[in-house]
């Protein structure tokens, strides 16, 4: 087993928690052997990376120069750099005020044995999406009950979970009971969610639990805990569609897969269609000739990019959870500002019933409001790219309309033409000079008149006007401009001209 990385594998597995370098004396080329949280007057051994839990800025101080007395090889802190810390003869990484030191330690011990940095951040990431959709609090763990990843949790927890989590590892008093139970047995047989009851007198709350495959393979299991509120009814669905997702996660951290990066990158060359189409799905794993869902989202941000990044971060996995469990083979693709979803060989009648209730439940997590569109089938992965652009073309039309959640292709069909008809239009160079000059308040009356078919009481009403007003500001519009409006032709290229102005 490998038993250590340098100093830059480590800041590249850490990522986002890693703020900056203060200070590396040795390199980037220092080999770290272990990791430990430490506060202040705790042991720290040669080759350490020392996470100090207990001090921030100036007060970390003390604890950076006896780490670096005891030959650690790196300190990792939380708060303002300050001189002292260049000064202390080792390594130093600033980390993020609001990063979880639970989870930097994970990271960084996967980096440090060899296992895959990218995929515990997903189990992370993952394992708090589930605890945000079910209520309830999170763990992952291997299939020899190593805690791999958790939730976040408040005071909200028995027991048996703070054990689990300091140990890093599931109590063998309490293993055994679920061994006598037959809990292993039905979780490892098939994607079954086990029901476990809470059992006061073990000091134990309720929990469902699912087992985690690869084929026939057991790779892991995904629990949540009870909390004193019952769990969302939709549990089951969500712990499922995690199961799926936690497959992909664990392959790649125990069978040297390609990266998530990677296959991402891919999923936007299917999505462009700028490679070989056929050959990326192979890749993939979809066979191209499969009829493929396309449905685009956009989740209407603000405009803050912070919290841009984290709310599109926190609905991918949402919209991940979901889609896994309608298809196993679902992809989610962000891309171009908004989230696309691949489902192959979709269940057609249920899809825009899946779709809205995918978006209601994004409207309640995220606060925004969250759109879709259902772009249709592809027939072949290769017009894959043209459904893409119809989705984007979707969202624009409704984006105007923020209190409806989805639309299909069909049902803006003749909106989708009509703004096709105004490009060639607004290129052609083809207007009628006389309908450009009109004031806005005589074209505003001409348009509402023709989009009432000629009906002077309904344009009134639209306007909020006196219909004599509408036959008046009509008569100027025609003096103005000679149409004729017993012409049905001119009637047409003068509404596409007034909406291409409007």
């Amino acid at each position: 087993m490998k038993t250590g990385a340098t100093l830059r594998a480590v800041m590249s597995a850490l990522g986002g928690p890693v703020t900056g370098l203060v200070a590396a004396p040795g390199g980037l080329d220092v080999e770290l052997r272990a990791v430990v949280i430490a506060e202040p007057g705790d042991p720290v051994g040669p080759g350490d990376l020392v996470l100090v839990a207990g001090a921030r800025g100036e007060a970390a101080v003390p604890v950076i120069e006896a780490a670096a007395g005891c030959g650690a090889a790196a300190v990792a802190v939380k708060g303002t750099p300050v001189e002292a810390m260049r000064q202390a003869g080792i390594a130093v990484l600033s980390v993020a005020a609001g990063a979880r030191w639970d989870q930097v330690e994970t990271l960084a011990r996967a980096a440090i044995e060899g296992a895959g940095g990218d995929s515990h951040q997903d189990l992370f990431s993952l394992a708090q999406t589930v605890a945000t959709l079910t209520g309830g609090a999170v763990t992952i763990e291997d299939t020899a009950h190593r805690v791999l990843a958790y939730s976040e949790s408040d005071d909200d927890v028995d027991e048996l979970r703070r054990q689990s989590i300091l140990g890093r590892n599931c109590p063998e008093s309490y293993l055994a009971h679920l061994r006598e139970w037959g809990v292993y047995q039905r979780l490892w047989a098939g994607e079954e969610v086990v029901d476990v009851a809470e059992r006061p007198d073990l000091g134990v709350r309720r929990r469902l639990v699912i087992g985690v495959h690869a084929g026939s393979r057991p790779l892991g299991s995904i629990w949540v805990q009870e909390g004193r509120a019952p769990l969302a009814g939709r549990g089951v669905e969500v712990l499922r569609g995690a199961s799926r997702l936690a497959a992909l996660h664990l392959a790649r951290l125990y069978g040297g897969a390609a990266t998530a990066r990677t296959e991402q990158d891919l999923a936007v060359g299917l999505l462009t269609g700028r490679f070989d189409s056929e050959g990326l799905a192979r890749h993939l794993g979809v066979d191209p000739g499969t009829p493929t869902a396309v449905i685009a989202v956009d989740l209407r941000e603000r405009p803050d990019r912070s919290w841009l990044e984290l709310r599109r971060t926190q609905a991918t996995e949402i919209i991940s959870v979901h889609a896994a469990a309608y298809r196993r083979d679902a992809m989610v693709i962000p891309a171009c500002g908004l989230v696309y979803i691949l489902l192959p060989d979709p269940a057609g009648a249920t899809l825009s019933t899946w779709t809205t209730d995918l978006v209601a439940a994004l409207r309640r997590h995220l606060g925004t409001p969250v759109q879709a569109a259902v772009s249709g089938v592809a027939a072949h992965v290769s017009e894959v790219p043209r459904a893409k652009k119809e989705g984007s073309r979707i969202l624009e039309i409704i984006a105007s309309a923020p209190e409806r959640l989805m639309a299909t292709v069909a049902e803006v069909r003749s909106s989708i033409v009509l703004g096709d008809m105004l490009d060639v239009l607004r290129g052609s160079g083809l207007h009628d000079p006389t309908l450009d000059a009109l004031e806005p308040e005589l074209a505003h009356t001409l348009l509402a008149y023709l989009d009432a078919f000629g009906d002077v009481a309904a344009a009134a009403e639209v306007l909020h006007v006196h219909p004599n007003t509408v036959r008046h500001r009509m008569r100027r519009a025609g003096a103005l401009t000679g149409l004729d409006l017993s012409d049905p032709e001119q009637r047409l290229v003068a509404m596409i001209q007034l909406r291409l102005g409007s």
